[in-house]
């Protein structure tokens, strides 16, 4: 005869105590944190507006119902869209994800944290523009780049060692963890009501990552972080009109998530939560290309050169060999028919080939009008990937976290061209020096896709410079990106 279940409830689940306690009680004190937060605030605004040219992204957003008018609604960076936070917040979300060209974090999951720009930012304009039509004050900037350092660290911390794609979900499970914490948080909920957010975040029905792979890409994967940042919200806002938690959230037997979702295995941390995420993010700075293929995208570039310089054409080629490491292989490594933009962008074959033919590589580049070249597949057939255990080993090393890649020409006539190899990306932390003022170059570029020359200093003169950013109330600010 079973015995009866306890009713008793159980105290909450250590993991949703700790990020409830990270987003309420924990100060950040890094400058480097904040210096990064600013970067990528502009970088990941920047990509949102570059994708506002492409129809595919466009017809996605505005209202839900056309004509809908929300007093002190958020407003949509680049458009004429003031909409509620939830809505915003996909709309934000969508635009900054859909080119891929935004921040990224390898670990044992992969993600791009500035997801979750979506619902901070539209969290904070609406808060604000409400303040302000109280007389009441605004949030500043500095509360945006706290909160985007706090759901960089869940996001990426919860990454370091726990795979959620092997499982066959996708890492958006991640951003609507993190921005139901720290979107209740900015909302002004106590630990007890981020605790019971983000327990409804864990037992929401999640992502599978069948939009991300063979023979399913599709563009879900440019929506789809839009979607987990609105829905943090949608949780956010529901805890704070009083609705419940579920303490096993993540533990209860049978019907918990690591029961149900994750093999019977428990979430296992490699540090606490600090700023460590955001010191350390990946910026993708030269290609829309998904970024364990950055550095091999870097290499083709200069073999191109190389190819010039020779007299060499790609019909000369015989084979290409990428030396790279596992994870490029399980995500990327790609042959057969590519049916979409979105297929394009997670094929490192295409992603190569495109700078061997052209010397460039553009979120243009991944559009049916350059695919049907029918000298890209052509190449694509001579590439083939091996992977260098070693690079793999470096790829997950704390002290390295290389993301390298190495590429080979043989020639028809049997000559070779020496390895070209490159091992940390200009985004990467190794690399800020170098890679921060082409970050801010980007920047200028995108701004000039959307707004006049007046308009664009203007954006430039407040976010370039630190105190003046970081002191400038969000509404205000976000009111420089409108049309």
């Amino acid at each position: 005869m079973g015995s009866h279940i306890s009713n008793v409830r159980p105290d909450p689940d250590k993991v949703l105590v700790d990020i409830a306690e990270y987003a309420v009680n924990h100060k950040i004190t890094s400058d480097e944190a904040y210096d990064t937060a600013r970067y990528c605030l502009i970088d990941t605004l920047g990509c949102g507006l570059e994708a506002l040219g492409y129809p595919a992204c466009t017809k996605l957003l505005g209202p839900l119902v056309h004509g809908t008018i929300v007093p002190d609604g958020a407003k949509v960076p680049g458009t004429q869209f003031q909409l509620d936070p939830v809505q915003a917040a996909f709309n934000i979300g969508a635009m900054v994800r859909w080119l891929d060209f935004n921040d990224t974090w390898l670990a044992a999951e992969w993600g791009h944290p500035s997801d979750n720009l979506g619902g901070i930012l539209a969290v904070a304009d609406y808060l604000s523009r409400k303040a302000a039509s109280a007389g009441k004050r605004p949030l500043v900037m500095r509360d945006v780049l706290t909160a985007m350092i706090k759901a960089h660290e869940i996001q990426g911390v919860l990454a370091l060692e726990n795979s959620f794609n092997r499982v066959g979900l996708d890492h958006v499970v991640l951003v609507k963890v993190a921005t139901t914490a720290v979107a209740t948080g900015m909302l002004g909920g106590s630990r007890e009501e981020i605790i019971n957010a983000v327990s409804n975040a864990w037992i929401d029905g999640q992502s599978l990552r069948t939009y991300r792979h063979s023979p399913n890409t599709g563009s879900r994967k440019s929506w789809a972080a839009g979607d987990a940042t609105a829905r943090g919200v949608r949780l956010a806002l529901m805890t704070m009109k009083g609705e419940m938690g579920y303490p096993s959230a993540l533990t209860a037997k049978t019907w918990g998530f690591y029961d149900v979702l994750f093999k019977g295995k428990e979430f296992t941390f490699q540090r606490p939560y600090g700023s460590y995420v955001m010191e350390h993010v990946l910026f993708k700075i030269s290609f829309p290309a998904e970024f364990h293929s950055q550095t091999a995208v870097e290499c083709a570039m200069a073999l191109h050169a190389r190819l010039k310089e020779t007299g060499r054409r790609a019909e000369d080629i015989k084979r290409i060999t990428i030396r790279t490491h596992e994870a490029a292989i399980r995500i990327i490594d790609k042959k057969g028919p590519l049916n979409n933009p979105a297929d394009r962008d997670h094929c490192i074959q295409y992603m190569v080939a495109v700078p061997l033919l052209f010397g460039r590589l553009t979120a243009a580049d991944y559009e049916d009008s350059v695919a049907a070249d029918p000298r890209i597949d052509a190449l694509r057939d001579r590439i083939q990937c091996v992977e260098d255990p070693q690079f793999t080993r470096d790829y997950h090393d704390p002290g390295k976290r290389s993301i390298a890649n190495g590429l080979s020409v043989e020639f028809n006539d049997g000559t070779k061209l020496p390895e070209t190899v490159v091992e940390y990306p200009i985004g990467h932390r190794r690399r800020r020096a170098e890679g921060m003022p082409v970050l801010v170059e980007k920047f200028k570029t995108n701004l000039a896709r959307r707004f006049p020359a007046k308009q664009q200093k203007a954006v430039l003169d407040a976010s370039l410079e630190p105190q003046k950013l970081d002191a400038m109330p969000v509404n205000e600010y976000v009111d420089l990106y409108v049309i």
